[in-house]
């Protein structure tokens, strides 16, 4: 078999990249398609996958539909050239790409919100999965599995975090430290929405910076550090999650690392415009479960944020993370058994039909 990856976020990387492994060492050609976009290439650069790369963007929201034109055309050239069987990716790239293959699409979504994204990609899907907790029906060919998308990487028996991240930080042995991460808000989906002003970042640093070390990881790149109690998180982005295991706090406005955080079993507090009554199903799952907050007062996130580094419960909190990290499947599975059972989804373990 020939199996078309799309990876259009450095997430996406993450989420197929054991799956793609797999597939090709039980002797199926595998190929990644790549949007150079944050540090996509340089995840993929870190793994021994083949990938071509057929358009860029930066993370501006001008910049992605200024670029979508030129995205089209090279990622249907390549298509054609490298002639998938199947192709897997989570929205209307992977769709359109399997249009012009004529080959089966399996889509992998999470996010509600993308309306618009979601109606121009389910026609061509052959299955769509999603996590147990989405909130919306995409139709006959939905399919649930019981976990997230970061499941892929972060469940148990794929990611074990190395021991000498606070080493390659410059931190002493022990030191706490927090991680705050910036979103750029420059994805399609980001349209109208927003997280933390200049103040707030501020506010934050200066709120923990007495109690433990402050990381940044600024999407956007523009944050300036030269008067303020903080430095940027300048290891390899493949790295990232070894650093989020062993941070004593996650503060976010972005949405990806806050599950991964719930996941590894690291406190979080994530706040942006999203935050409300029509809250992505992932963040009000979590939150139900004890392992995230989901806060839309700048005020209550400063207030959070200091309790939980002073919190005493942290064993508490572990306890949480391990009854419920327990309960969810392994992702990589899941794509790899769908993979191989792409004409009758039906019978892959740990998924069931909307």
């Amino acid at each position: 078999m020939r199996y078309l990856f799309f990876t259009n976020t450095p997430a996406h990387v993450h989420m197929y990249k054991h799956a793609a492994a797999r597939l090709r060492d039980e002797g199926h050609d595998v190929l990644v398609l790549a949007r150079d976009y944050g540090c996509t290439v340089a995840l993929l650069d870190h793994t021994d996958l083949p990938y071509r790369v057929y358009g860029s963007c930066d993370t501006t929201k001008g910049s992605l539909f200024r670029e979508l034109p030129r995205h089209y055309v090279r990622l249907a050239r390549e298509t054609r050239r490298y002639d998938p069987d199947l192709v897997f990716g989570m929205g209307s790239y992977a769709a359109h790409a399997g249009l012009v293959a004529r080959s089966p699409v399996v889509l992998l979504v999470d996010s509600e919100p993308t309306s618009l994204d979601h109606a121009l990609s389910r026609p061509f899907a052959t299955a769509i999965l999603t996590p147990h907790a989405f909130r919306k029906d995409l139709g006959e060919n939905h399919y649930r599995f019981r976990g997230f998308k970061e499941s892929a990487y972060l469940h148990p028996e794929v990611f074990s975090a190395r021991d000498d991240v606070r080493e390659r930080l410059g931190l002493d042995d022990g030191e706490p430290y927090a991680l705050l991460r910036f979103n750029a808000f420059g994805s399609h989906h980001d349209v109208n929405q927003s997280g933390f002003g200049p103040a707030d970042r501020r506010a934050l640093v200066d709120a923990l910076a007495d109690d433990v070390a402050v990381l940044v990881s600024d999407e956007s790149g523009e944050m300036q550090f030269d008067d303020v109690d903080a430095r940027p998180f300048d290891l390899h982005p493949a790295l990232l999650h070894d650093a989020l295991a062993e941070a004593s706090l996650l503060v976010a406005d972005t949405q990806t690392m806050v599950t991964e955080a719930a996941l590894l079993g690291t406190p979080a507090v994530r706040s942006n415009s999203f935050v409300g009554d029509d809250d992505m199903g992932n963040f009000v799952e979590l939150e139900r479960q004890g392992l995230v907050y989901n806060v839309a007062e700048f005020d209550r996130v400063l207030e959070l944020a200091e309790d939980l580094l002073d919190d005493e419960s942290a064993a508490e909190w572990r306890r949480r993370h391990d009854d419920y990290v327990e309960s969810l499947v392994n992702v990589t599975d899941v794509i790899v058994g769908v993979a191989e059972r792409v004409n009758a989804v039906e019978v892959v373990p740990n998924l069931e039909r909307s």
